[in-house]
C-alpha cells in the first residue's frame, strides 16, 4: 500500500519456516509455535500471535469464507504477508494447549505471564531486532491487551480488534444470564486442552463438589443438557471448564483474573469491532476504549466480522506496525483516532473520542398501542403484558411513526423499564430493531438483564448503565421495578420512512439468521410460567434513551407526519 507521502513495507522476501519451536517457561512448561521468518540475514521485527487453538491451521493456503463456526478459530492473520513484508511472525500456543505443556489457564495470569517470558525470548533471538508486536483477533486479541497491561519492554505495540474485555459481561454472563449456547460450542474449539478445575484447585475437593451440588439445585441450569450432563461428570473432557463457569455466577476475583486490564495498559494498541458481533467482542471495544492509557486507534467495522482465514486488515495493521515496530512515520498518528462504519448508507465516519462527542442522547417513551415516542406520557396509559413459559414466549414491541427525516444513531443505548412480574425474577432481553419502508425488522443490536441483579455500580454513566452482579435480589411478584438495561453500541442512518423498533422478551427464542447473532442466542431460561407487565405511564415513565447523531431535529409525528390525507374544512 502506499500514497503520495508513504508507503508500507515492501513485499520483497522469501519466507523461511520453522515448525514446532519449543521455547521453556521459568517453571519448565515448553511453549509449541511455528516461527515464520524473511529468508535473510538481517534483523526484523516480531509480531507474536498467542492463542489456544491448532497453530498449524491458522492460516491455511485456502480460498477465504465468511465467518463460520468451522473456521472461526482461524484467528492469527497470514503469516506469510507480514514475513514477506520483513517481520518475524511466531505463532504459538499457549500452556495446555495443542502441544504446549502444563495445564490450561483460560487466559489467566500464568498464561499472561507465559507470554511475556515468550516476548522477552523471541525479542533475544539473533534475527530479531528487539521489538516485538501481538496480532490477531478474538483470542489472540484478548490476550494481547492482557499481555499489554502486564508492560513487557520488548512490546512496543498491539493490533487487537475484536476483543472483549469483561469476560462476565461480555462473553459468559450477558446482563447477569448465562450465555450458555456460546460456551459450550467455543470448548470444542480448543486444541487438546489440558484443563483441571480452577475452582477446585483454589478452594479443594470438598468445597468443589458442595458447589457443585448448590448449582445442581438450580433449576434453569439443570434444564439444558449440556450443562446438566457438565455437572454430573465433572472430569469429563472439558466438562471441567463448563462447571467453572457456572459455579461463578457473580462477577468476583476469578472474572477479574481473567479480563483484561486495560486501565493498567500503556502500549500502543489498534483497537475495534464489528457492528454485527454485540454478543461478544463490540462492548469490549468501547471499554478498552474508554480505559486505554496509551496511545490509540479504533475502527468500528460492517456488521460481517472478518473471512476465516482473517486477512481484511492486514494492510492496516502492517502500516501500523510499521509505525510502532519500524520507526517509520506514514502519518498514521495524525488521523482521526476512530473510523465507524454506517450502515446501510456503506460510509465511514470519522470520530475524535467515544461516544461520540455529538450524540445527544434522545427519550423516546413507550406509549400504549406499541407506539415509541419523544412525547411524554399521558395520565393512565396503563400497562402492557406478556407470558412467558415453556410453552409460550410473549413479547411486546414499541415502534415510532415513520421518520419525516433521515436519522442517525450512534453509539450506546438504555431502557429504562419499569417492570413487575408474578416471578421471583426475571429475564429480560431486550432488541433493538430498524423497520424498513417495506416493513421488513432488522435487528441491530441487543441489552440483556437478570432483574434480581439489577443494581447498579457507582462508577455508572447515564449513557452506560453498569451492574455490579454480586449477589441475586429476588424480585417480590407484583412489585413494580426500575430497571437500566444497556444496550450494546450501534450504528444506523434510519431513512425518512424508516421506523425505530424497540422489543422486550423474556426468552431469546427466535431464530438465529446467521453466525453473528448465533452468538447473541441461547441464554437461560425461567423454569416456570410467569406474566411480565410492563409499566408506562406519568408515574412509570418507561423509555428509551437513543444517541442521535444527526436528524430528528424536530422528532417524530403522531400524525405520522403526512397531511394528505387531511381535508380542509368550510
Amino acid at each position: 500500500m502506499f500514497t503520495t507521502k508513504w508507503s508500507t513495507s515492501e513485499r520483497k522476501y522469501d519466507v523461511l519456516v520453522e515448525r514446532d519451536v519449543k521455547v521453556r517457561m521459568p517453571d519448565g512448561t515448553l511453549l509449541d509455535g511455528n516461527i515464520y521468518r524473511p529468508a535473510s540475514s538481517e534483523r526484523f521485527p516480531i509480531i507474536l500471535g498467542a492463542h489456544a487453538y491448532n497453530k498449524n491451521l491458522q492460516s491455511p493456503p485456502m480460498r477465504p469464507v465468511g465467518f463460520t463456526p468451522m473456521r472461526g478459530y482461524m484467528e492469527s492473520g497470514d503469516s506469510t504477508f507480514f514475513a514477506r513484508r520483513g517481520y518475524v511472525h511466531a505463532v504459538f500456543n499457549v500452556r495446555g494447549s495443542g502441544q504446549s505443556g502444563g495445564y490450561y489457564q483460560l487466559m489467566g495470569p500464568i498464561e499472561v505471564q507465559d507470554i511475556c517470558n515468550l516476548i522477552e525470548w523471541l525479542a533475544a533471538q539473533p534475527w530479531s531486532t528487539g521489538n516485538v508486536g501481538m496480532f490477531g483477533v478474538s483470542y489472540f486479541a484478548r490476550l494481547a491487551k492482557a499481555v499489554a497491561a502486564m508492560g513487557p519492554k520488548q512490546l512496543k505495540a498491539i493490533f487487537s480488534p475484536f476483543a472483549g474485555t469483561d469476560d462476565y459481561r461480555h462473553r459468559c454472563y450477558h446482563g447477569g444470564i448465562l450465555a450458555h449456547g456460546f460456551i459450550t460450542h467455543w470448548r470444542n474449539s480448543l486444541h487438546r486442552p489440558n484443563y483441571r478445575s480452577l475452582y477446585k484447585e483454589a478452594h479443594g475437593e470438598t468445597a468443589y463438589k458442595d458447589a457443585i451440588a448448590e448449582a445442581m439445585r438450580d433449576e434453569e441450569i439443570m434444564a439444558v443438557p449440556a450443562l446438566r450432563e457438565a455437572l454430573h461428570n465433572p472430569e469429563a473432557g472439558t466438562n471441567a471448564l463448563i462447571v467453572d463457569f457456572l459455579l461463578h455466577p457473580f462477577d468476583g476475583p476469578f472474572w477479574r483474573e481473567h479480563s483484561a486490564q486495560d486501565t493498567k495498559a500503556t502500549i500502543p494498541a489498534y483497537l475495534g469491532a464489528c457492528w454485527g458481533n454485540y454478543g461478544l467482542h463490540l462492548p469490549g471495544a468501547f471499554t478498552a476504549w474508554r480505559d486505554w492509557k496509551g496511545p490509540k486507534n479504533m475502527v468500528i467495522g460492517p456488521g460481517i466480522y472478518l473471512d476465516r482465514p482473517v486477512y481484511q486488515y492486514q494492510d492496516e495493521s502492517l502500516r501500523w506496525f510499521d509505525y510502532w515496530l519500524k520507526g517509520i512515520d506514514n502519518g498514521i498518528m495524525d488521523e482521526p483516532p476512530i473510523r465507524c462504519f454506517i450502515p446501510p448508507a456503506g460510509e465511514w465516519k470519522s470520530l475524535v473520542d467515544w461516544p461520540p462527542p455529538e450524540a445527544r442522547w434522545t427519550t423516546f417513551y413507550l406509549h400504549k398501542d406499541g407506539i415509541l415516542s419523544e412525547h411524554e406520557l399521558w395520565p393512565s396509559e396503563g400497562t402492557d403484558a406478556f407470558d412467558e413459559s415453556n410453552f409460550e414466549h410473549g413479547s411486546a414491541t414499541y415502534a415510532t411513526p415513520p421518520l419525516v427525516e433521515n436519522t442517525e444513531v450512534l453509539g450506546p443505548s438504555v431502557l429504562t423499564l419499569y417492570v413487575s412480574t408474578t416471578d421471583t425474577d426475571a429475564l429480560l432481553f431486550v432488541i433493538l430493531l430498524a423497520i424498513d419502508r417495506d416493513g421488513k425488522e432488522h435487528e441491530l443490536t441487543r441489552g440483556w438483564l437478570r432483574g434480581s441483579q439489577r443494581r447498579l455500580r457507582e462508577d455508572s454513566k447515564p449513557w452506560e448503565p453498569i451492574q455490579a452482579h454480586e449477589e441475586r435480589e429476588p424480585l417480590e411478584p407484583g412489585k413494580i421495578y426500575e430497571l437500566k438495561i444497556p444496550i450494546v453500541p450501534t450504528a444506523r442512518l434510519f431513512q425518512a420512512g424508516e421506523r425505530i423498533a424497540l422489543r422486550i422478551k423474556g426468552a431469546d427464542d427466535e431464530s438465529a439468521l446467521n453466525s453473528l447473532q448465533a452468538l447473541a442466542r441461547n441464554h437461560l431460561r425461567r423454569p416456570r410460567p410467569a406474566r411480565i407487565t410492563i409499566h408506562h405511564d406519568e408515574s412509570h415513565p418507561s423509555h428509551l434513551d437513543l444517541p442521535i447523531t444527526r436528524g430528528n431535529l424536530i422528532g417524530t409525528f403522531f400524525s405520522g407526519g403526512d397531511i394528505s390525507s387531511f381535508a380542509l374544512s368550510r
